[in-house]
């Protein structure tokens, strides 16, 4: 089936869906509304949409068909007059299936117990009695159960299969098997890629990334950095507008090509996707900044180098995190660590390297995570186009942010992205944290600077 084109409006009593759907018979329509639920089926079209709250179909509601426009125009009333419908123009989260429901009872139900309670407490201390205890529980058992115990390691986890899972809510594996015979240059685990545990990927992204650091690199670019500041004195027009995010045609045809999916993730999970976030819209800031708006054949190298989870499939969080009763609240120390390596990236693989720039792209992150979901939304399908329209790195959209596409519009939040936003903006990141001695680079820099230029005073005189 067809999912056709479609947009939503409203007025404070009715809910208008219009949807284009040209060359069909008026008379094969078939509406079904149930609760807020609205199905619509006209050969070879199918259209689904789940709306915020509930709607009716009432002797106020329509349902008219224009032959010479090819739209349908579907009119439903609301249960609560002048109730407001949010994200009506978030595509994807109105095609997204309804949230599953839990049960509202045990799955397990006892339906019949015929043996008394005294005969079965007696069976169960009979079983007890005749079972054999080890010196180890016999030990515990006279020291009131404090059995020892022990902290598990990680790399010696019991599995079942070779397969390592990546990506977004870990949902992938495979995509790397022939990675020796692609030309996908910031794959930095190479064959591996496949057979890498978490700790292995982080280890050896660490182990990239000072070796690509290069502190001549960054001290000429500290020297002579007239260009650099003209890229970090730029305005970002997305940024700085008070306008309401409009979403263009464009990008509303580019969310009828998402994935339909729902989402069923623990409190740690999305944790880190709002973390790994972060990552990904400062990559889009930076790329963004250092071409000024204009993507160019290179912005999908210099995103994927940038950004951890796509490079050496690492995501956040990058420092330990107690994740007993986790909460969707963010700590100063996870949020610097995030930001650390996006700026150790930014430091020491694309062209411009950058201290004052990468602290640019956190106040664009800030701005953009303030200003909602849909300004990220369009900066992620903004990413999405760049990695679609690469011949390699497009497994990277596959992986990572297609999936990204489609959560941001139906399960994130306004209210927690705009708490990031808001600490991202007040967080200071110590050049110290970044680990390759920058204060004393720049404190070098600066005295060759000073001394070349009193050398010029001399030979002038």
């Amino acid at each position: 089936m067809i999912t056709p084109k479609f947009s939503c409006s409203q007025t404070d009593e009715s809910l208008i869906t219009s949807i284009y759907c040209p060359s069909v018979r008026a008379a094969d329509v078939e509406l079904d509304v149930d609760d807020a639920v609205l199905t619509v089926h006209i050969n070879p079209y199918f259209l689904r949409l789940s709306f915020p709250y509930p709607v009716v179909e009432d002797d106020n509601s329509s349902a008219q068909y224009d032959p010479s426009s090819g739209y349908l125009t579907v009119t439903l009333s609301k249960s609560v007059k002048g109730q407001y419908f949010p994200d009506l123009d978030l595509l994807a989260k109105l095609l997204s299936p309804r949230p599953s429901r839990p049960h509202a009872r045990p799955s397990i139900e006892v339906l019949d117990s015929r043996q008394p309670l005294a005969d079965a407490i007696t069976d169960i201390s009979k079983r007890t009695d005749a079972l054999s205890l080890d010196d180890e529980f016999a030990q515990a058992a006279k020291n009131e159960w404090q059995l020892s115990q022990a902290i598990s390691d990680p790399a010696s986890e019991f599995r079942t299969s070779s397969q390592r899972y990546y990506g977004f809510l870990d949902a992938f594996t495979g995509y790397f098997t022939h990675a020796a015979h692609t030309e996908n240059e910031i794959n930095e685990l190479g064959d591996d890629a496949e057979v890498c545990n978490a700790e292995e990927r982080r280890t050896r992204r660490i182990t990239h990334e000072n070796e690509k650091w290069d502190e001549e690199h960054y001290m000429a670019d500290y020297a002579e950095d007239e260009y650099i500041q003209e890229l970090i004195n730029w305005h970002d027009p997305d940024l700085t507008s008070t306008a309401e995010v409009v979403i263009t045609e464009d990008e509303k045809m580019a969310m009828l090509r998402l994935p339909r999916k729902e989402y069923i993730m623990d409190s740690i999970q999305e944790h880190s996707l709002y973390l790994t976030l972060i990552t990904l819209m400062y990559a889009h800031a930076y790329d963004k900044r250092t071409t000024l708006n204009d993507p160019t054949a290179e912005s999908a190298w210099t995103v994927c180098n940038l950004v951890a989870a796509f490079s050496a499939l690492d995501p956040p969080p990058y420092s330990p995190t107690d994740f007993s009763g986790i909460t969707l609240d963010f700590t100063d120390a996870e949020l610097i660590s995030t930001l650390v390596t996006s700026y150790r990236r930014s430091l020491a693989f694309p062209l411009y390297r950058s201290f004052q720039l990468a602290e640019r792209c956190r106040k664009d992150v800030a701005a953009a995570f303030r200003r909602g979901k849909r300004l990220v939304t369009k900066y992620l399908l903004g990413l999405k186009d760049i990695l679609d329209h690469h011949d390699v790195y497009y497994v990277y959209s596959k992986i990572w942010v297609e999936d990204f596409c489609v959560w941001i519009q139906a399960g994130a939040s306004d209210a927690i992205l705009a708490r990031i936003g808001e600490k991202l903006d007040a967080l200071r990141v110590p050049k110290s944290a970044i680990g390759w001695d920058l204060e004393e680079l720049e404190e070098a820099t600066r005295f060759a600077v000073d001394r070349d230029s009193d050398s010029d005073d001399e030979s002038v005189e």
